[in-house]
């Protein structure tokens, strides 16, 4: 986790920076001017398939939680398609009104994520003493997988591939954000860490398969009009996911407008290109739920989590090299 926070807070810190200097510019956009036509194709599928993947894994895994924990009596393949239905319509909305969104349901969950926080800290529940003895494993060397899963907490800066052309003036980037980065990836980390330890007990909390979801039920609001703080928690993770699956195939579909033209397929004056992205989409989502049961999904994650690992450095070397071409070209200019 230490090791995440450090990589995570330079990855941030070299892609924010490397955006800050191109203004109003998105990725696509970049690799257009500066790259060779095959290059910028297979780079940008690359990166579908990676953004794509990491919103299927939010959809079924909260699909799972859901019909496990609120709606056991439904199908898994129906809750995915009443996700589909509401996420799938939204990817498709300008980038400007998904920023929109994000901040709208953002404020709205920010006092349920601070007070579920704060029930936890100061739980009857919470054994303190589970957490000293995690943080005794502090002198072991850090392993592949933890330390990518950690690192993927810092990965959302990644959206600016897409989103920067929401930034056309430059903005400031030092070591103030920085350091209130850390401080917060620290917060966040730790929470989401230590917390399920001290609430399941370190012996246990291993073999449990949602131990926040467990954590959550251990909490109580005596006086409350809803007792049993897992359900908050549950309309908190569905407000997060959908947050999640909202960018993470937003971004998908404006890679894919760089790649293919949207507008050249019609029928009757109709778009259908976007209709046969929503039926793909559908379609690897409903049959990725029908055939991968929870712990492929676990393993699965787990494998990408780690590809994610070797990816960065390879996109930060593509940044570098775009740069490097920019100022090329300006001096030609």
């Amino acid at each position: 986790m230490l090791l995440a926070i450090v990589i995570g807070v330079l990855v941030i810190y070299l892609v924010t920076k490397f955006f800050i200097s191109v203004p109003g510019k998105t990725l696509p956009d970049l690799l257009k001017q500066t790259m060779p036509k095959w290059f910028t194709v297979v780079f940008t599928l690359a990166l579908v398939a990676v953004w794509f993947v990491a919103g299927l894994i939010t959809l079924l895994t909260f699909t799972i939680l859901l019909i496990r924990f609120l709606t056991p009596e439904m199908s898994l393949v129906m809750g995915t398609v009443m996700i589909l239905l509401f996420v799938t319509l939204g990817c498709f909305m300008k980038a400007d009104k998904v920023m929109y969104t994000v901040e709208i349901i953002f404020l709205l969950t920010l006092p349920v994520i601070l007070f579920i926080f704060f029930k936890a800290y100061t739980s009857e529940y919470m054994e303190w003493d589970y957490v000293k003895v995690a943080l005794t494993f502090i002198n072991k060397g850090p392993s592949l997988l933890p330390t990518t899963a950690s690192f993927f907490a810092f990965l959302g800066v990644l959206n600016l591939i897409t989103f920067n052309q929401l930034f056309t003036i430059k903005q400031k980037f030092g070591w103030k954000q920085a350091i209130f980065i850390t401080i917060i990836g620290f917060s966040v980390l730790f929470t989401t860490y230590f917390i399920p330890i001290g609430l399941n007990g370190f012996e246990n909390i291993e073999s449990t398969m949602y131990p926040w979801v467990t954590s959550a039920d251990a909490l109580r609001l005596r006086y409350g009009i809803i007792e049993r703080v897992v359900f908050l928690f549950l309309l908190f993770y569905l407000a997060m996911a959908v947050v999640s699956l909202l960018i993470h195939w937003h971004v998908t579909i404006e890679l894919l407008k760089s790649v293919f033209n949207f507008n050249k397929l019609k029928i009757m004056n109709i778009r259908i290109t976007p209709l046969i992205v929503i039926a793909i989409f559908s379609i690897l989502t409903i049959c990725s739920i029908i055939y991968l049961d929870e712990f492929e999904l676990y393993q699965y994650t787990g494998y990408y989590y780690i590809i994610l690992g070797f990816l960065i450095p390879s996109m930060l070397v593509v940044f570098w090299m775009i740069k490097r071409r920019l100022k090329q070209h300006e001096k030609k200019a």
